[in-house]
């Protein structure tokens, strides 16, 4: 082999170790969220924290993490990305260690919004790198496809991994266990990520002011949707919050050099990309979200049992992958998002009959559904969205891409709680009411023979049942959401028609052979 040949080689093995760092970093930051949402319970039993404040460990976390994300693309041209990705993974992990070593609420609140504005970070820089590092074509499409399996694998392996944390050691290690990868993540990327010069003079320049008005903005809405399933979407909180964001967020936008690039989203591919992404944050994260409450509300099972029936999601995930390689090569992006939102709409249509003994079985195909189109979502709506823009403007465009994802997922966990919250108390009286005039159709609701149905005058007839009721009732109101989620998710299929033919800048030249938009 040529000298020339050799570099070419190292060249090439040293980007793909150095995104494989990214994409570890970034499967840490997402891991982070399903891993101790598990645990709550026990965390609260340690540190002595009270139950109504507990979410907080999760929503510090998610807010400070929505407020990093649209504002990585400017870090990115201030600190290169080098030393941005060694600088969020180093304090990820210290602010890891942090969280495990804390010893009450406040400190464990604060390194969680350290963990999150790091772990914030790492995520649209994946997206970004998949089109900085790599050539159009078959590398792009490879790295593209494990940046986007890996974001979606994380929550699937979430809530086993916490569960058998806990079970055999202790919940100091939900955070212990980024330690060692965060250090060898780190010198990766000093290692192997592109050498640049860090202009920190763009510092000077920074619209400080759109950047703390987004930073409110954020916050309020995050804040916002975690309260208004329970508080009411009209309550004065709520719309106080909503409208803290709308004003701040309008304020911003409407400044000379805001913080953030919003005026990308002129650009028709990202808008409608971003569009798409929001829908897709909306069901995915509400159905990674939604089985797990129906697995432990209405089936008493542990994180463990959970974790192993999720466990279907990602395999299912792992073996469409390649197919889905395969396929991008030879569609069309619009053609093959089409399909992978329609399957997708499709599977979480497919949970929304489910019954209180539901399990395994009944459970299995719908994630297969679900699990096997969700590459055919992610990578050709990535490539459309990102990867026709200039590579100056990719890594501001990837901060867009991405906030929309989590955004939609904030409102589409916010809509399940609502419809959780609202239509099981309706449902739990529509079926003691069945149970008079029409006890066989109650009987069936419930799982159990009329002839076990008490007598609706006896009180503790009633109270006998009540846990059957309350689990019927949740599982009709799960149904309904899931159904709410299809929808939603169908809402994609009609953008991507409505989009028409993905169109191609002037001046572009496909460096794959088999690219198609």
């Amino acid at each position: 082999m040529t000298d020339a040949a050799l570099s070419s080689t190292q060249t090439a093995l040293a980007k793909w170790i150095g995104f494989i760092a990214l994409c570890a970093g970034m499967f840490m930051a997402v891991l982070d969220i399903q891993i101790v949402i598990t645990s709550l319970s026990v965390i609260e039993a340690a540190l002595k924290i009270g139950a109504d404040r507990m979410s907080w460990v999760q929503t510090a976390y998610l807010i400070a993490e929505v407020i990093a994300i649209p504002v990585t693309g400017l870090l990115m041209r201030v600190f290169t990305l080098r030393w941005l990705v060694t600088g969020a993974i180093t304090v990820f992990t210290l602010a890891s260690i942090g969280c495990a070593l804390s010893t009450g609420f406040n400190s464990l609140i604060a390194f969680r919004v350290l963990q999150g504005l790091a772990g914030g970070v790492l995520i649209p820089v994946v997206f970004s790198s998949i089109f900085l590092l790599f050539r159009r074509g078959p590398e792009q499409t490879i790295a593209t496809m494990m940046g986007g399996m890996l974001a979606v694998l994380a929550p699937a392996l979430g809530p086993i991994t916490g569960g058998l944390l806990t079970e055999n050691f202790s919940w100091h290690w939900l955070f212990l266990i980024n330690v060692i990868p965060g250090i060898l993540t780190a010198f990766a990327a000093i290692i192997f990520l592109p050498r640049e010069r860090p202009r920190l003079s763009l510092l000077s320049t920074l619209d400080w002011i759109s950047l703390a008005l987004i930073a409110v903005a954020l916050a309020a809405l995050e804040i916002g949707l975690k309260e208004a399933p329970d508080r009411g979407w009209l309550s004065p909180m709520a719309i106080g919050l909503f409208a803290i964001f709308g004003s701040c967020i309008y304020m911003a936008v409407t400044r000379p050099s805001p913080a953030v690039e919003f005026s990308l989203l002129r650009d028709r591919n990202l808008s409608f990309g971003c569009a798409i992404s929001f829908i897709l944050g909306m069901g995915l994260f509400g159905s990674v979200y939604l089985l797990p409450v129906f697995l432990a509300f209405v089936r008493h099972m542990g994180p463990v049992e959970v974790g192993l029936i999720l466990l279907v999601t990602g395999i299912s995930q792992l073996i469409m992958a390649p197919v889905t390689v395969f396929l991008d090569q030879r569609f069309s992006a619009r053609t093959l998002s089409i399909a992978g939102f329609a399957c997708f709409a499709a599977g979480l249509a497919m949970s929304g009959f489910e019954t209180p003994q539901s399990g395994h079985d009944e459970l299995f195909w719908p994630q297969v559904v679900r699990g096997a189109s969700i590459a055919l979502c992610i990578l050709p709506v990535t490539r459309f969205a990102l990867g026709l823009l200039p590579l100056a403007q990719v890594s501001d465009a990837s901060g867009l891409y991405n906030l929309s994802r989590n955004l939609g997922g904030a409102i589409g966990i916010a809509l399940v709680d609502t419809v959780i919250f609202s239509r099981s108390a309706e449902h739990a009286g529509l079926i003691t009411d069945m149970m008079t005039a029409s006890p066989e159709a109650a009987a069936t609701v419930l799982g159990i023979r009329s002839a076990d149905l008490p007598d609706p005058d006896d009180p503790l007839g009633l109270m006998g049942v009540m846990d059957i009721i309350q689990e019927a009732s949740l599982t009709l109101a799960i149904n309904e959401a899931w159904l709410m989620l299809a929808g939603l998710t169908a809402i994609a299929v009609g953008l991507l028609l409505a989009m028409g033919p993905i169109r191609v800048p002037d001046g572009y030249v496909p460096l794959g052979k088999r690219a198609k938009f």
